[in-house]
């Protein structure tokens, strides 16, 4: 929401409409399984497609012991003619970085990656820089809010491959491989980057984690259905009367979107 409302280049304007107050609120008062708990509440379920509910796939890979863990954002958006990533990753990149850091504590991760199509120039500048002013003011990296929490961010550039957008051949390619799928179990959450517990969720999921948190579960029920909570960003193309981005409440009809 914060999409063309701020200047995406100035952290100070994203603290402003209370970016990282949700962050800070985690690490301060509430424990790892909290946070999970919260997003399970919530209702949330990933955007990037499958529709798989967000807080259950954080706490499988919350689970899992061994160490390093993973943090992945799926910026790979590879579907003809679909911009709502890069509209997010353009418009408010600390909302995805503010989401990331949250599942990192969750999970019990410390490094997390945002794998960026190469041809989204704009939004790996813009995340770049997020990174580096979130860094500046120790809202990633060591020691954040002051506590002993760690988390630090780096990008990947993909080369476009479609397939990449699947999460298991998202990896290969993190990892210098052909971009392919690789055969399920092990899942990510047990066995993804390096071989690692590894959570991978898209832009659009992740830019939901803070208001979630900040919030809370219930008021994020109050849009979408019972089973599908929340709002959804849609890119609407061809001979309709508004195309565009629209965000809109999970359940509303195609007609709506076209017609409306």
């Amino acid at each position: 929401d914060n999409c063309g409302r701020i200047n995406p280049e100035e952290i100070e304007e994203y603290i402003g409409t209370g970016g990282y107050q949700a962050l800070g609120i985690a690490l301060k008062e509430k424990k790892p399984e909290d946070i999970i708990k919260i997003v399970k509440d919530s209702g949330l379920k990933g955007r990037g497609g499958a529709g798989f509910p967000t807080g259950l796939k954080w706490s499988f890979a919350a689970q899992e012991k061994e160490s390093p863990k993973y943090v992945i954002c799926n910026g790979d958006e590879g579907e003809p003619g679909t911009f709502k990533d890069r509209l997010i990753m353009e418009g408010d990149p600390h909302k995805i970085l503010e989401g990331m850091a949250l599942c990192a504590y969750g999970i019990g991760a410390n490094i997390g990656y945002i794998y960026i199509r190469g041809e989204y120039q704009l939004s790996i500048q813009r995340l770049e820089k997020a990174i580096k002013e979130a860094e500046k003011l120790v809202l990633l990296g060591k020691n954040i809010f002051d506590t002993d929490f760690d988390f630090e961010v780096k990008i990947k550039i993909g080369a476009g491959s479609y397939v990449c957008g699947e999460e298991t051949a998202l990896l290969n390619s993190m990892e210098g491989f052909r971009g392919e799928p690789r055969l399920k179990p092990p899942f990510p959450a047990k066995s993804g980057f390096l071989s690692k517990p590894t959570n991978l969720n898209n832009v659009e999921t992740l830019a939901n984690i803070p208001p979630i948190i900040l919030n809370g579960a219930e008021w994020f029920r109050k849009f979408g259905t019972e089973d599908s909570p929340g709002t959804k960003v849609y890119t609407i193309l061809g001979h309709i009367n508004r195309p565009g981005l629209i965000e809109v409440p999970m359940g509303i009809t195609l007609r709506e979107i076209v017609y409306d």
